[in-house]
């Protein structure tokens, strides 16, 4: 009874010094910024400069040169996810800007109000004002629009005049997925560029890079289904990488450890089957393979798919 008096009063003792020094269980409870390991690697080993970039060379060459002559036309990069479409755009607004790219930059994501009143006030305001470029290598301004297939119709339309009445001061990048979905009004005003799938040779190199800065023992076979099974996207390959990496309890990454980690159905697994439906009778083949979507817990789809693509 005298101790919780104690602390009742230590407590309530406006002072505070000896509330602070009383509770050491506090101690070591910071709320500090994540360190180096909690940062996703996607984000972590993203490219930094143009030269960074693991592919499409050509492309990131031509925009470089562009920029460099002070010739850099409104852009439309389009392509699937993963293939380097931000980054790159990214990496070339560091190299013109420098340590003023939160002055000469406006990033608009898909996860940012988009619709026509954003187009007439914030994109118009950013674009009308006087660039002040602090010493900055590329005086005009930068407006990078991610995800631009997710703009409404009438932004589209409205931001036709914007690019058209500010092209002197300002320049507008524009980032999708799907090019079909940007009106042929925006599509001709810009210079575009499409990032194909990233070809295996590039995601092995790049990959290897992550491996030997995080130091992972990853095997040949293990290296081949992470490339696999990414289907030439970056982000995919690394989310892989990763989540594999925290989910085996030893270090070195397996071909298997990659499989089960991602829920696939393992090559050889697949092989069987094709094996079994080629040369085995109807119910025979039914029978086993039944058995083994039973034991491995293989999803149907998954298995159609694998099999037409071993098939082909």
């Amino acid at each position: 009874m005298v101790e919780e008096i104690c602390v009742m009063d230590i407590d309530g003792d406006g002072g505070g010094n000896v509330q602070a020094s009383s509770r050491p269980r506090d101690k070591g409870k910071s709320i500090d910024p994540p360190g180096p390991k909690a940062i996703p690697w996607v984000e972590k080993y993203r490219p930094q400069s143009l030269d960074d970039v693991a592919a499409h060379r050509d492309i990131v060459e031509t925009i470089d040169r562009l920029a460099s002559g002070n010739r850099l036309p409104h852009l439309l990069l389009y392509g699937p996810p993963g293939t380097g479409k931000t980054s790159t755009i990214l990496a070339l607004a560091r190299k013109l800007y420098g340590n003023q790219l939160h002055n000469m930059v406006l990033e608009l994501n898909a996860s940012d109000d988009r619709g026509i009143d954003v187009v007439r006030q914030q994109i118009q305001d950013f674009a009308s004002t006087q660039s002040i470029s602090f010493g900055a290598k590329f005086g005009v301004k930068l407006v990078l629009l991610d995800e631009a297939d997710a703009m409404t119709k009438d932004a589209q339309f409205a931001l036709r005049r914007v690019i058209e009445k500010y092209t002197k001061s300002t320049r507008f990048a524009m980032i999708c997925n799907n090019v079909n979905k940007i009106i042929p009004a925006l599509q001709s005003r810009c210079t575009r560029f499409r990032f194909a799938p990233l070809e295996a040779f590039h995601v092995s190199q790049r990959l290897k890079h992550v491996i030997d800065a995080e130091g992972l023992d990853v095997p040949e076979d293990g290296l081949r289904a992470v490339v696999q099974l990414s289907n030439g996207d970056m982000r995919k390959a690394l989310n892989i990488l990763q989540s594999t990496h925290m989910a085996a309890d030893q270090q070195q990454i397996t071909e298997e450890a990659v499989y089960s980690c991602t829920g696939n159905p393992l090559p050889k697994d697949i092989e069987q089957i094709s094996h079994l439906l080629l040369n085995e009778t109807f119910s025979s083949s039914c029978k086993r393979i039944s058995e083994i979507k039973a034991r491995k817990g293989l999803a149907l789809v998954d298995i159609v798919r694998e099999v037409t693509t071993y098939v082909y």
